[in-house]
């Protein structure tokens, strides 16, 4: 799988983990349930998918959707990771 795509993909499904996490902080879930229900249905539909071709990405992709908040806090340490490529 392409990494840009895998990195887009990743970064979607951690901002809806991140919505789900702090709807469930602010008890308004409730409201929404069954829609966040279906929507984790398809998102495990699609992992399982993607978990025959790519185990990692899938398994990053659980990690997002399940751990956002986590998930967010290692991409962030990677990026301080890499050299800065716009320094001489």
């Amino acid at each position: 799988m392409d990494s840009e795509l895998v990195t887009r993909l990743t970064e979607l499904v951690e901002k809806v983990g991140l919505l789900r996490r702090d709807m469930q902080h602010r008890s308004d879930l409730d409201k929404y349930e069954g829609r966040f229900a279906r929507i984790d249905q398809k998102f495990s539909a699609l992992a399982e998918l993607i978990s025959r071709t790519d185990p990692d990405v899938a398994t990053g992709l659980r990690t997002a959707w399940q751990l956002p908040a986590r998930s967010l806090a290692f991409r962030n340490a990677e990026h301080r990771k890499k050299p800065d490529e716009s320094e001489p």
